[in-house]
């Protein structure tokens, strides 16, 4: 499916701000139109050592989109001889996805990412939309197909005093929602917690449907 990524879609990917961190967590599917093309999608990725970005969207633009801000950041360290920030590094990222999607093409360049990370100033969770705009959040958020059900067990079960551990629970009751009743998200699901310890892969499950004889 090399030559096809760029078709590839479906997704439902939470982000929880926490009093100690940020949870970041998708599910592993990619499709193809009503086609299963991927059950073992990668949607979350590191950018740097206290910063992950989780995509939903077409698969070729954000592999495309992790490589840029990946590469800009490391630029940034070297030409200030500083850490960039959580927020610079939103920023880059939210200019990079308004200047990909405005870019004549045959295929519209729609992507949704999440970037949670920790710097010296505390932990931050962003949402940028698939026309580049960018919002910080402050409690929770989710996108792709599935986020209509995740949203619902979000918004029942979240407090604002969670922690990391309690997020990680919640993030995958979200996810599990969207599993049951999104055709386009399923196959299992990856939770990533970025704390001052750093990133840790804390759950990582996949899950086959078996049609009954």
């Amino acid at each position: 499916m090399e030559g096809n990524e760029h078709y590839l879609k479906g997704t439902t990917t939470v982000g929880i701000l926490c009093t100690d961190g940020v949870v970041l967590a998708a599910d592993k599917r990619a499709t193809a139109g009503h086609l299963i093309a991927d059950k073992r999608a990668k949607k979350i990725y590191e950018i740097s050592d206290n910063m992950a970005i989780t995509t939903a969207g077409g698969v070729s633009d954000n592999q495309l989109i992790t490589k840029l801000i990946k590469a800009e950041i490391k630029l940034k360290n070297v030409r200030t001889g500083k850490p960039t920030t959580v927020k610079e590094s939103a920023n880059l990222l939210a200019s990079i996805v308004y200047n990909n999607i405005r870019k004549m093409s045959m295929l519209p360049a729609i992507t949704h990412l999440l970037l949670g990370g920790q710097d010296q100033t505390g932990s931050y969770l962003y949402d940028i939309y698939p026309d580049g705009s960018l919002n910080e959040v402050v409690d929770f958020v989710a996108s792709g197909s599935g986020s209509t059900m995740a949203y619902g067990v979000l918004e029942t079960l979240y407090n604002k005093e969670i922690v990391v551990d309690e997020a990680t629970d919640l993030a995958i009751k979200a996810l599990n929602a969207s599993l049951r009743r999104d055709s386009a998200s399923g196959n299992g699901f990856v939770v990533m917690t970025i704390t001052k310890d750093g990133i840790k892969r804390v759950a990582d499950e996949e899950l086959e449907v078996q049609l009954q004889k």
